[in-house]
């Protein structure tokens, strides 16, 4: 049941809140809060809480700078770590406003709710699991993180070798006390690295779940000594951590546009000109589900990570797979994405790159059902199975000559994402790097 100003001001004063915090996603995927004392709540509920946008990096220009957080009553909850003393602590998410209380078309949230709008008058809602993986590091002596963990364990592992499984079910706690049904959780096939799986929701709600479910491993991580890091390929020689996106389209009465008993697949017309539109698209998306110099690290052969652009119900080295569950349950899992990105913009992006293969009526290549890293060159060029980026320079040079992402993303987001992303790939380019040294210093 959707939550009211006056059911919330109930909870404030029953769990004693006395704290609250704002919260909004920049271009770039970071949580930004603004924290306000109980004194102030009425007034953040009713959207008036002002704050300086020109401060958030690709926001707004410094004479533009004024601009409202609109609360989203459905996203408030409780911090069960923040009760200090039975005085309690609560989150929201926001909509960014423009002074002049339209939504500001540079906020994350909003540009996905643009998308999901569009795909509803085509009679479409979006659901959406994310799977994203993540690693537990120790800390040095001055609280630093490091790329160190005393796991010596491997995929399904149990204790004493999984060093991180307290930490874990901590976090496992701390979502359900927050409103997340957890499904599993377990180690993964790197030491260090982990995986813990909450219930699909409808796509807005999913990216929500996803930002909150990152902050939540970070903070409780902390409370152990541990660093949890979300980067991609922290470690070189092992699996890089991946954010695999389960998403589905449902029609307007509840049923699933993605299911066809009839079909030998079992999938629907709609299905195949999704899968259709997502393989057309997927170079041209690469740059917002990968987002890093980093992710390109991660999106190499031989670490189970998606490289080509192909589609299977059952291989899973192909860049989209169909799950076995069918009924409700049938989705296309995209691979690719890592749990950097800013899942509202990476959303925004696999929908629209879907509802192309819709709206054009594209048909997918052939499903590709054999292991694609054992395939010679010259048999992937015969079954037309592109690579994926192996840059984010290609990535960026794709993501601007793509026809759909200045649309998706809209001309704010676009522009000023490409910027930051093309600053971000001429500092690494310009940068001295340790295997330069080691491989040329004592040679040259």
């Amino acid at each position: 049941m959707a939550l009211t100003k006056k059911a919330i001001l109930k909870i404030v004063e029953e769990e004693n809140i006395h704290f609250f915090r704002l919260q909004f996603v920049d271009i770039f995927g970071f949580m930004k809060n603004v924290a306000i004392p109980r004194s102030q709540i009425k007034k953040a509920l009713d959207g008036k809480m002002m704050f300086d946008g020109s401060s958030i990096d690709g926001f707004a220009r410094i004479q533009e700078s004024d601009m409202y957080l609109v609360p989203d009553y459905d996203t408030f909850t409780i911090l069960p770590w923040r009760n200090i003393q039975g005085v309690a602590a609560a989150r929201i998410i926001c909509d960014v406003h423009k002074a002049d209380g339209t939504p500001f078309e540079g906020c994350p949230r909003v540009n996905l709710k643009r998308l999901l709008a569009e795909a509803k008058k085509m009679g479409y809602t979006m659901n959406v699991g994310t799977e994203a993986e993540f690693f537990l590091f120790n800390q040095d002596d001055c609280g630093c993180p490091s790329t160190q963990t005393h796991d010596t364990a491997g995929y399904f592992s149990v204790d004493p070798e999984d060093y991180g499984i307290d930490c874990r079910r901590e976090v496992i706690e701390t979502l359900e006390k927050m409103g997340f049904e957890i499904e599993a959780s377990h180690h993964e096939v790197a030491e260090g690295q982990h995986e813990v799986n909450f219930k699909y929701a409808d796509a807005l709600t999913a990216a929500d779940n996803t930002i909150t479910f990152k902050w939540v491993v970070k903070t409780i991580a902390k409370k152990y000594g541990l660093h949890a890091t979300f980067m991609p390929k922290p470690v070189f020689g092992i699996n890089g951590s991946g954010m695999h996106t389960n998403q589905s389209l449902f029609n307007l009465d509840g049923s699933n546009a993605f299911f066809d008993k009839k079909d030998k697949l079992q999938l629907s017309k709609v299905a195949y000109q999704y899968i259709a539109g997502l393989t057309k698209n997927a170079r041209g998306f690469a740059a917002v589900t990968n987002p890093l110099v980093n992710s390109y690290k991660r999106l190499v052969p031989g670490y189970e990570a998606p490289v080509y652009v192909a589609w299977s119900a059952a291989n899973r080295s192909a860049l989209l797979r169909i799950p076995a569950t069918r009924g409700l349950g049938t989705r296309v899992e995209v691979r690719c994405p890592d749990p950097t990105c800013n899942p509202y913009l990476a959303f925004a992006m696999m929908l629209n790159s879907g509802l192309d293969g819709i709206k054009n009526k594209l048909t997918p290549p052939p499903s590709n059902d054999v292991n694609i890293y054992q395939m010679t060159d010259a048999q992937k060029k015969k079954a037309k199975i592109a690579n994926m980026p192996a840059s984010l320079k290609e990535a960026l040079d794709e993501l601007k000559k793509n026809p759909i992402a200045k649309e998706t993303l809209g001309p704010h987001i676009f522009e000023k994402y490409l910027a930051g992303k093309i600053k971000e790939w001429d500092s690494f380019r310009i940068s001295v790097t340790d295997w330069e040294l080691d491989e040329y210093l004592a040679i040259y």
